[in-house]
């Protein structure tokens, strides 16, 4: 529970009144360091107020308290301010409020209370920053506000990024800021060709070498913002069984057809080294790494003209193709399908439609375009549910619920200052 204070000043016109306390500002907030009681005595014993009571008249900055500016109703109020802490037992906190109370911790020069609470929810994972302001304005009056910020760190944390969609949204708002940066990029390097070729009148050699490669980056980062946008449809088509299903085969073969790559790639670089190491003086084809690659690539979707492997080696060629169509072209191709084939039927034989979703969906387009109307059922169901939104729905209803909580506490305030200074003038 923080509070801010004014100062005292002097009234300008001083026959009515001569103190003063205006509104809160920046520049009449009150930092001075006090004694219980809003006093400069120092011959009060400290042994006669635990910790907690003493802190509460001292002045914390928002560096000491890890806070900042807030920007309320009626004024913006600093980060600082006097602090008490809820740190203690129940019947501790008690008599810690009942002494604040006794000692007059909120009085006529408060200008803003806030109590900050952090809300915890384990079966979610999700934390509530909760922030309740109460404003003294100058006039007695006092304005309640109520704020609710939930926090989800889940999605803040590693295991946001080991999502597909979320990998999927990186790429698209990566490529699409590269795509900004290299654009300007691209603007400056034309102006600079422009500037030289008006100072040359184009009698020079001018280099393009630059412009073209950040021409190239930008082709390729808005090639890559294409892809990624577009493998992001498949996600807002997810209520099409089709497109469900496939989405759906491919999260349950995901391990197993990482299992398979990896398989899948001993094989295929063993078979890489192979004819590049039998055929690299022989066939262009196999002159390098990367063209063999390509070769067997082409071979494995059955694309390659196989003649120049048997011309190349009469004897090798053809052993190294039979070895290579039976254990790529039949066994892994094979292994792959069963996988594929495999993990739909399982996803088929489990799949539940979003229903509820593509009815609700369904519904309220034909509502809209009037080819539907409701019947008596019908209407007399959303009435049902509008009366349980309005009648026992606790979230709508809670910051009602605080206004008026705050509004009792604030009689309570005025009546015990009544009272006080009633018996303050009695001589009690």
């Amino acid at each position: 529970m923080r509070q801010l204070r004014v100062k005292s000043e002097l009234c300008l016109d001083q026959r009515i009144i001569s103190i003063c306390e205006d509104s809160y500002s920046f520049s009449n907030e009150e930092t001075q360091l006090f004694q219980p009681g809003w006093t400069t005595n120092e011959t009060i014993q400290y042994g006669a107020y635990g910790s907690s009571i003493i802190d509460a008249f001292n002045y914390s900055t928002s560096d000491e308290l890890d806070t900042y500016t807030y920007v309320g109703e009626f004024g913006t109020y600093r980060g600082g301010g006097y602090v008490y802490e809820f740190r203690s037992s129940l019947s501790d906190f008690k008599t810690n409020l009942s002494e604040l109370h006794q000692l007059g911790w909120i009085d006529e020069k408060t200008r803003a209370i806030f109590i900050q609470l952090t809300l915890y929810n384990p079966s979610v994972q999700l934390l509530t920053a909760v922030t309740l302001l109460a404003e003294f304005l100058p006039t007695s009056g006092v304005f309640t506000t109520a704020h609710f910020e939930p926090i989800d760190f889940y999605k803040l944390r590693l295991k946001y990024f080991y999502q597909f969609w979320s990998l999927i949204q990186l790429g698209i708002i990566g490529c699409s800021l590269g795509s900004i940066g290299v654009y300007f990029w691209r603007f400056q390097e034309t102006n600079r060709i422009s500037q030289l070729f008006e100072q040359t009148n184009g009698y020079i050699y001018i280099n393009l070498q630059v412009a073209v490669y950040v021409n190239d980056i930008l082709t390729f980062l808005l090639g890559f913002c294409c892809f990624f946008s577009m493998i992001k449809f498949v996600q807002l088509f997810r209520f099409n069984q089709r497109i469900s299903l496939f989405a759906e085969t491919l999260k349950s073969c995901a391990k197993k057809v990482i299992s398979f790559s990896i398989m899948f790639a001993i094989v295929f670089m063993s078979f890489v080294s192979l004819f590049y190491l039998l055929f690299v003086s022989k066939l262009s084809s196999c002159s390098s790494l990367l063209t063999t690659i390509q070769m067997i690539f082409e071979m494995t979707l059955r694309k390659l003209d196989t003649s120049e492997i048997i011309e190349a080696d009469a004897f090798l060629g053809p052993i190294c193709l039979a070895l290579f169509v039976l254990l790529v072209v039949f066994v892994c191709s094979s292994m792959f399908m069963s996988i594929i084939i495999d993990s739909f039927h399982h996803v088929k034989e489990n799949h539940k439609e979003d229903q509820i979703t593509l009815s609700f969906m369904l519904k309220k387009f034909l509502r809209w375009t009037g080819l539907k109307r409701l019947n008596e059922l019908e209407i007399q169901e959303e009435r049902d549910c509008r009366m349980r939104s309005q009648y026992f729905d606790p979230i709508e209803n809670f910051p009602d619920k605080m206004d008026q909580f705050l509004e009792a506490v604030n009689k309570i305030y005025v009546n015990q200052k009544i009272e006080l200074s009633r018996l303050e003038k009695a001589g009690l």
